[in-house]
């Protein structure tokens, strides 16, 4: 291996340059992509969806809330995020209603055509994933689900995002930060583009502290995982590295403080599950 290899990653429990890491992961999720949705409710038992509903309510966005949800290819984040604006939108306009007794009917029924067209109050959620097969996936899926008002999907890098300073109210990673080459630098570019103010969240896998729970869950993850990654999407080897990616990931405190190097202040995190995922939170001020 020549010196201009760069230094030594890790690429799951094997040690690879950043270069050859890159190229992995984005291997595993051009390959994992299309079953993404599946094995995630296999691996999980379905609870990820719990954990990222805990990430909107916590994040808890008003209409007109400018989003970047980073490797978020397959839009989980993006559409629950639409969802809630939407709902509280609904419900100002109900509020906005109620307050109109005394209009005509015909005033009301203006009105509340005119807000119900703009359903979001001009809120817009940016995905931007680096690998061109998650975007494929979420795209296709918005377009199922029928989403495309204030939403846009940019291929982009975590550690060079292709956006202004100053741009976003809240940045989202979920599930995305342990497959990045380097951390640090992730964590720079969100708190760039965020505007002063804004929020940095974070949802990942994270460190059982509870010794029973660690036992267990390592049993499932090493044991268990990779067969359903065989069975499910025929690829043991991604899921090992999924799982793999897991336990080298830095702990809540390492992390938090790698936060707060990035510059972010009031940086805190929530255990969920006992730690086997934690949501950071920081803010730009």
């Amino acid at each position: 291996r020549g010196l201009a290899a760069g230094p030594e990653m890790h690429f799951g429990f094997q040690t690879v340059t950043e270069e050859e890491r890159r190229e992995k992961i984005y291997q595993v999720f051009e390959s994992v992509a299309k079953k993404y949705d599946v094995m995630n409710d296999s691996m999980t038992l379905g609870i990820h969806r719990v954990w990222k509903d805990i990430l909107m309510h916590k994040m808890n966005p008003s209409p007109g809330t400018l989003l970047l949800d980073v490797a978020g290819g397959t839009g989980d984040i993006a559409f629950r995020f639409i969802n809630y604006v939407r709902s509280v939108r609904e419900r100002q306009l109900q509020k906005k209603l109620k307050h109109h007794q005394n209009l005509s009917w015909q005033e009301i029924f203006e009105s509340y055509q005119k807000d119900k067209f703009n359903s979001l109050g001009d809120s817009q959620v940016v995905v931007c994933d680096i690998n061109r097969e998650m975007l494929k996936v979420g795209k296709q899926k918005a377009q199922h689900l029928g989403y495309s008002e204030g939403l846009s999907w940019v291929l982009g890098n975590a550690e060079e995002l292709p956006f202004d300073d100053d741009q976003f109210d809240v940045y989202t990673i979920a599930f995305g930060i342990r497959n990045v080459t380097r951390i640090d630098l992730a964590l720079q570019e969100a708190y760039r583009v965020l505007k002063p103010g804004g929020r940095f969240l974070c949802l990942e896998f994270s460190h059982v502290s509870n010794p029973l729970v660690s036992r267990l869950y390592d049993l499932y993850s090493f044991q268990v995982i990779p067969v359903l990654g065989e069975v499910i999407a025929g690829d043991w080897k991604s899921y090992q590295y999924l799982v793999e990616s897991i336990r080298r990931f830095p702990p809540q405190e390492e992390l938090k403080a790698m936060i707060e190097d990035a510059g972010f202040f009031k940086v805190d995190y929530e255990n969920l599950n006992f730690g086997i995922v934690a949501i950071h939170s920081g803010f730009k001020l």
